[in-house]
């Protein structure tokens, strides 16, 4: 069984500042790429950034600037900075990881719960 436990979201002020993180446990033996996406009300889940395990990465054009994607490969954990905030990036934030379970097996597309980010004008 894989987890995506996921943790920092809130509300905060619009030009402020908040810091995702996304911790992965469980059986496995390797990930490969992990992500945020996020959805807003009435809204489709988007992609947000991603970062493959050799920490290349890429950015929504919405967010470029703005975030920061990082993961820490002994943690099993991404993070994502997000800096200057604005009310349109209000969400449900999701952890995304493509998990590796056994040398046997494909990678797997593996969501955290989500955490609620909410920015006030």
């Amino acid at each position: 069984q894989v987890q995506l436990v996921e943790s920092g979201g809130g509300l905060v002020q619009a030009g402020g500042s908040l810091r995702l993180s996304c911790a992965a446990s469980g059986s496995f033996v390797s990930i490969n790429a992990m992500g945020w996406y996020r959805q807003a009300p009435g809204k489709q889940r988007e992609l947000v950034a991603a970062i493959t395990s050799g920490g290349s990465a890429n950015y929504a054009d919405s967010v470029k600037g703005r975030f920061t994607i990082s993961r820490d490969n002994a943690k099993n954990t991404v993070y994502l900075q997000m800096n200057s905030l604005k009310p349109e990036d209000t969400a449900v934030y999701y952890c995304n990881a493509e998990v590796r379970r056994t040398l046997q097996l494909r990678s797997d597309d593996y969501w955290g719960q989500g955490t609620q980010v909410t920015v006030a004008s």
